[in-house]
């Protein structure tokens, strides 16, 4: 978000290479339209992977399962992934993409709706990144909040809306100020929430990171 592309072409150009399974992956999603973490994003989690070390993860948002494979390869050896997708088109190509990569019995898939899936599961995560629905992001926060354990980590991407969380809702299209106006309330809730210490990245389309905190 910096703004200049040619700043985001150098900063990525510095970065180790993934392996080459992620690398064909990752260029099937550009050729086919199909979001996944950006480089910027891909820093950020090695970074955070390695100051937090997480052994039990939670995503919300599979896709073709291109980021859980990505936090599989950088996460602490022995760690575990579960992931939630609702889009019944991609659920097949998550499964085989984690078959392929022989990370089967690393990552777990979740079908169905997030909202219903987060309400049953019990257990604590020490890190959970959330790059599902924009708009669903505040409904699932209080049971996100509940399976994050004290001092993991909430990474919340896609934040700011190509800018437009900074607009006046009538400068949004009319088919976006639903969206507009729950993440500035999902935004407002990690910043003002007790339970949070939360800072705000113009990472990508922005990136909120936060930390649960300890009450006591």
């Amino acid at each position: 978000m910096i703004g200049e592309e040619r700043f985001a072409t150098y900063i990525n150009s510095l970065d180790e290479e993934n392996p080459a399974y992620l690398n064909e992956l990752e260029a099937y999603a550009r050729r086919t339209d199909v979001p996944i973490i950006r480089r910027q994003m891909q820093s950020l989690l090695r970074v955070l992977f390695a100051l937090n070390k997480p052994m039990e993860i939670l995503e919300v948002g599979t896709a073709i399962g291109f980021s859980a494979l990505f936090m599989s390869e950088y996460a602490p050896e022995g760690c575990h992934i579960t992931t939630i997708e609702k889009y019944e088109k991609r659920i097949p190509l998550a499964k085989e993409n984690f078959r392929k990569a022989g990370k089967e019995d690393r990552i777990t898939l979740l079908e169905g709706d997030a909202g219903e899936i987060l309400a049953g599961l019990t257990g604590s995560f020490d890190f959970i990144f959330m790059d599902a629905a924009k708009g669903q992001y505040m409904n699932f926060l209080p049971d996100v909040l509940r399976l994050l354990r004290t001092g993991g980590v909430l990474v919340s991407d896609n934040v700011l809306q190509d800018g437009d969380i900074i607009e006046s809702r009538f400068a949004v299209t009319r088919r976006n100020r639903t969206i507009h106006a729950r993440m500035r309330e999902y935004l407002y809730e990690l910043k003002h929430n007790d339970a949070l210490e939360t800072v705000i990245l113009t990472l990508g389309d922005g990136t909120a990171v936060s930390v649960k905190r300890d009450k006591s």
